[in-house]
C-alpha cells in the first residue's frame, strides 16, 4: 500500500513541477538568473520530499505551488517594470574595456582573474588584446564585444550582397514524411517521391533525415 502512496506522491510532485515550469517559461531551463536558480533548488527539493511524504502530501504541494506563484509573480513585475530588473534579478557589469580590467566590477561579480581569463578562452578569445569589451551578465554569462580589427569579416564589410538564408524546413524525420511541412513548402508527395529515386532511394523508410531549403534542394541523410 505505501508502495502505490509512493509511485501516486512521486507522480503528483512531478506533474506539479511540470505545470509550474511551463508557467514560470523557458527561462527556468535556459538561462538562469540569481533568483531562478534559487527557485529552482526549493521546488526541486520541495518535490523530493512530497514524493516521501504519505501522510500529508498536501503541504509539499501547497508551498510548490506558493513557490512558483512568487516566482512567477516577481517574472512579471520586472516586465511591467523594467526598473526592478537590477534589483531583483542584478545588472550587467563591465569587467574589461578598451584594454583595462575593472577590478571593483570583478569583486561585486565575486570573480577572480583566473575565472575571468577561463571565460573568456570559453568565448573563443586566448588574448585579451583582442577584447574591446567584456560584460558580466546577470545570468552568469560572459558578453565579448571583439576589436574591429580582431572579428570575423563581415559580407558588408567586403561590399558583399549575400541572399538572405532561410531555415531548412523537416520533410522526413526518421522515415516519417512529415506532409503538413511539405503542404506548407508547397509540395506534394509526387515531387517527393521523384526526388528520393532521383538520389537513388526508394521510398522515406530509407532516410533519416530530409531537409527542404528555400528552393525546394532537398538534402537526404541516409539511415545507418
Amino acid at each position: 500500500m505505501n508502495i502505490i502512496k509512493v509511485i501516486l506522491t512521486s507522480v503528483f510532485s512531478a506533474l506539479i513541477l511540470f505545470i509550474i515550469a511551463k508557467i514560470m517559461g523557458h527561462r527556468q531551463v535556459s538561462q538562469l538568473d540569481f533568483f531562478d536558480y534559487i527557485t529552482g533548488i526549493t521546488i526541486g527539493s520541495i518535490a523530493a520530499e512530497m514524493a516521501t511524504e504519505l501522510e500529508t502530501p498536501w503541504k509539499p504541494a501547497i508551498a510548490m505551488v506558493i513557490y512558483g506563484a512568487i516566482a512567477f509573480s516577481l517574472n512579471l513585475i520586472t516586465s511591467k517594470f523594467p526598473r526592478t530588473r537590477k534589483y531583483i534579478n542584478g545588472s550587467p557589469a563591465i569587467l574589461m574595456n578598451g584594454g583595462k580590467l575593472y577590478r571593483k566590477n570583478m569583486k561585486k561579480a565575486k570573480l577572480d582573474l583566473s575565472e575571468f581569463l577561463m571565460m573568456c578562452r570559453e568565448e573563443g578569445y586566448f588574448d585579451l588584446n583582442d577584447i574591446q569589451t567584456a560584460v558580466f551578465e546577470n545570468n552568469g554569462k560572459l558578453t565579448v564585444l571583439p576589436k574591429s580589427l580582431t572579428r570575423p569579416a563581415t559580407p558588408e564589410d567586403l561590399k558583399l550582397n549575400p541572399k538572405e538564408d532561410n531555415i531548412n524546413t523537416e520533410i522526413i524525420m526518421d522515415g516519417r514524411i512529415l506532409e503538413d511541412n511539405l503542404k506548407r513548402m508547397g509540395l506534394d508527395l509526387t515531387w517527393l517521391n521523384k526526388q528520393l529515386k532521383a538520389q537513388g532511394y526508394r521510398n522515406a523508410k530509407e532516410i533519416y533525415l530530409g531537409l527542404c531549403d528555400k528552393d525546394n534542394q532537398l538534402s537526404l541523410f541516409a539511415l545507418q
